[in-house]
């Protein structure tokens, strides 16, 4: 099996992260797979955001665990955070935003980082607080938040994939 496709069927979300930070030269690798997704019409109307401040961090995790209901991190722990943007007047937005977190998770794999997809970012940025977040950061207004990406070093033992279920490809 050629590395790729190793890489694709191996991968797995991962919910329980040590402290250890990326290396800059390894999170620009994963950053770099990012900015070559494809998108509509090769539009390129997302972008990244990424942070590894520990406050930061925090406070994202708050805002995202608050729009849940919940007092626990929905990070996992995670030191790195790349949250993927997308242009809302797009018609294929989410789809582009989704191969940019794709990209991301995959990458971040075949270099050795552990990765998660941590949802309720449109939420977290249509608030008061992220719409001030994204000014701040230069998001123009338009774009909604597709997903947060975490990245970092497992803390524990490396999930095991769940079966595939049957009639999942319908060949006719």
């Amino acid at each position: 099996m050629n590395e790729a496709m190793k890489n694709l069927l191996e991968r797995r979300s991962v919910r329980g992260y040590k402290k250890d930070l990326v290396p800059a030269e390894v999170l620009d690798e994963i950053l770099e797979a990012g900015k070559y997704a494809p998108s509509g019409m090769g539009q390129q109307k997302t972008l990244m955001v990424i942070t590894q401040k520990p406050e930061l961090v925090a406070k994202l995790s708050k805002m995202n665990a608050d729009v849940m209901g919940a007092k626990s991190d929905p990070f996992y722990g995670a030191p790195t955070v790349v949250i993927v943007f997308a242009d809302s007047e797009q018609g294929t937005c989410v789809e582009n935003g989704s191969l940019v977190m794709g990209n991301l998770m995959n990458a971040a794999h075949a270099v050795g980082v552990d990765s998660c997809w941590i949802h309720r970012a449109r939420e977290v940025f249509d608030s008061k607080e992220g719409k001030a977040l994204k000014a701040e950061w230069g998001v123009p207004e338009s774009y909604i938040g597709i997903g947060h990406c975490v990245l970092g070093y497992r803390s524990g033992e490396y999930p095991e994939a769940k079966a595939r279920k049957d009639g999942f490809v319908i060949k006719v």
